[in-house]
């Protein structure tokens, strides 16, 4: 429910701030006080698209924020942009002359896209400038489907087209594989016996390169052990021969002075090291005298590393995994007619009962379709449309193969119909040009649909324009039936509406410190007396003032 709405400095509006009530809201005053602003600024404040002209001349920025009490149930309904809304919603929308705007729920900055979502669930506005959830064929579809509680229907047929559609998509993609498979299937097979051919080891390509180092190289490793073998063992005066020497003249220092045993155990600890080390210099320089056509082995084998890391990665390791992921693809590809069988079997089955759940749909859609003609046809002749026409379309979407084409909302397209003349065929609703009609129209509907609509709030602009007399009290009696169940709010220049009014608001604009002051008041008692006489006659009199107490006694 709409508590409360503050406006500032938009339009000729500077300050005003107005309180609503449940059940039906009339909003009365003269012509041009500022009626249809209030409801502009709360389009506003509900997303619609914001011009800087909006704002109040000589100001630099303009707001309005709106406070909305709401249940759990409406909650749950709302999109998830991270806010509690569950103690109520402040909506906030402020504009700047530079032609920017900024939106804010419970003072947390949201877009636009987001304001808007929950707008249209809060608020369903119905004036000559507005459009209206009704004139979508989608949301024409939504309520035909909610008068004639076929959500369940609709929920499977949705349902089954999600899962018939994830099984077209796996099916065309495995006729493509079929198409493309037996190259695939041959180039998989190179692939898996062209690795399997080259006997790869993990770790293989790092010895190799350094055998290939030593190959390149062995002339120079060869000279330079064979010289360091000969210097440390192999030549007359070699470090092995000339230590031998000092380990004889040590011991014989020993055998003077024991105090030299330690040094001489030192160096004939070293003996046996260089003994080792010419040794192993040895068996190099016996290694470096390799076969030559190692070389061009370990190159030959670098070589076709090199070529299989081109095509399957750039290791060994990759190379080995590029054969597992193969094999795999292979043995999918074996299997893949059996898959395309078994998936075409299961395709057939899942679209039929697809197209059987839309059908049946369908069916209930044609038949909801002709009581709620009947019902819309008698609401109208209520609301002075003596030789309106109001008809349901149902076609059945059809693909380019001449089928039936089936969407997530089944195989139909509900499009509402109207004529105000006599003469004239009926035409999409979203084409009638008279907001008077338009906004009769849609009370009449929402007089049949207020029970399975979920927007709380509906706001009629002028609903009665072009009528009078009994057909403005039908008016007010449509309006009345409503209220029930949803808050309205009506702007009207009708007194019988008017009276209908569970708050009554008067809207004034005075003049004030050389401009316009906009001042917005509830009225009660004489006050509301008053302004139905007014309405009546155009001026209070005795005469107006007593046939509004009339007709405010009449509504109780």
């Amino acid at each position: 429910m709409l508590r409360e709405l503050r406006i500032r400095n938009l339009a000729i509006i500077d300050n005003l701030t107005v309180r609503f009530g449940s059940g039906l809201n009339v909003l009365t005053g003269e012509t041009g006080a500022g009626k249809s602003i209030i409801v502009d600024a709360l389009g506003l404040a509900l997303g619609n698209r914001a011009q800087s002209d909006l704002i109040k001349s000589g100001e630099k920025e303009a707001s309005v924020q709106a406070w909305f009490e709401i249940g759990d149930c409406e909650c749950e309904s709302f999109p998830d942009a991270g806010i509690d809304m569950s103690e109520g919603l402040i909506i906030r929308r402020v504009l700047s002359s530079a032609g920017k705007s900024r939106a804010f729920i419970n003072d947390t900055m949201v877009t636009q896209q987001t304001l808007a979502e929950v707008g249209r669930r809060l608020v369903d506005i119905h004036s000559q400038h507005e459009h209206q959830s009704l004139l979508s064929p989608e949301m024409q579809m939504v309520l035909l489907d909610s008068y004639g509680r076929l959500q369940s229907e609709r929920g499977k047929v949705e349902s089954l087209f999600r899962e018939v559609d994830l099984l077209r998509d796996e099916l065309e993609g495995l006729k493509e594989k079929v198409k493309e498979r037996a190259q695939r299937l041959d180039l998989l097979k190179f692939q898996i016996n062209e690795i399997d051919g080259a006997v790869l080891k993990t770790g293989e390509e790092k010895e190799l390169e350094e055998e290939r180092k030593i190959l390149a190289n062995l002339n120079r490793l060869r000279e330079l052990a064979e010289t360091a073998y000969s210097d440390l063992y192999g030549s007359e005066g070699s470090c092995t021969e000339l230590l031998s020497s000092v380990i004889m003249r040590v011991r014989e220092i020993c055998a003077i002075d024991n105090g030299m045993e330690d040094t001489l155990n030192l160096i004939e600890s070293a003996k046996p090291l260089l003994d080792d080390a010419a040794f192993a210099l040895r068996g190099h320089r016996e290694r470096y005298e390799g076969e030559p056509q190692r070389l061009e082995m370990v190159e030959d084998r670098l070589e076709l590393i090199g070529k299989l890391r081109k095509k399957y990665g750039d290791s060994v390791e990759k190379i080995l995994n590029h054969r597992v992921d193969a094999e795999k693809e292979l043995e999918a590809l074996e299997s893949t007619d059996e898959r395309l069988d078994l998936l075409s079997g299961e395709f057939a089955l899942k679209e039929q009962e697809l197209f059987g759940a839309a059908a049946s749909l369908s069916k209930k859609r044609e038949k909801t379709a002709l009581e709620l003609e009947g019902l819309v046809a008698s609401a109208l002749e209520e609301l002075a449309f003596g030789h309106a026409l109001f008809r349901i379309e149902i076609r059945q979407e059809r693909g380019g193969d001449g089928r039936e084409k089936v969407g997530p909302a089944g195989m139909d397209r509900v499009e509402f119909l109207f004529s105000a003349n006599p003469g004239e065929p009926p035409k999409p609703l979203s084409r009638v040009v008279s907001g008077g009609e338009l906004s009769r129209v849609m009370l009449a509907m929402k007089s049949i649909l207020a029970d399975v609509d979920r927007v709380p709030v509906l706001i009629f602009d002028e609903v009665d324009a072009g009528i009078g007399g009994k057909t403005a009290e039908s008016v007010g009696k449509k309006l009345d039936r409503i209220s029930e169940t949803h808050q309205l709010l009506c702007i009207t220049h009708l007194p019988q509406i008017a009276s209908f009014g569970d708050h009554h608001l008067k809207i004034e604009k005075k003049e004030k410190g050389g401009g316009v002051h906009v001042e917005v008041r509830e009225l009660d008692g004489r006050e509301r007396q008053d302004e139905i006489a007014r309405m009546l006659s155009g001026k209070v009199t005795e005469l107006s003032r007593r046939h509004a107490g009339e007709l405010l006694e009449g509504m109780k």
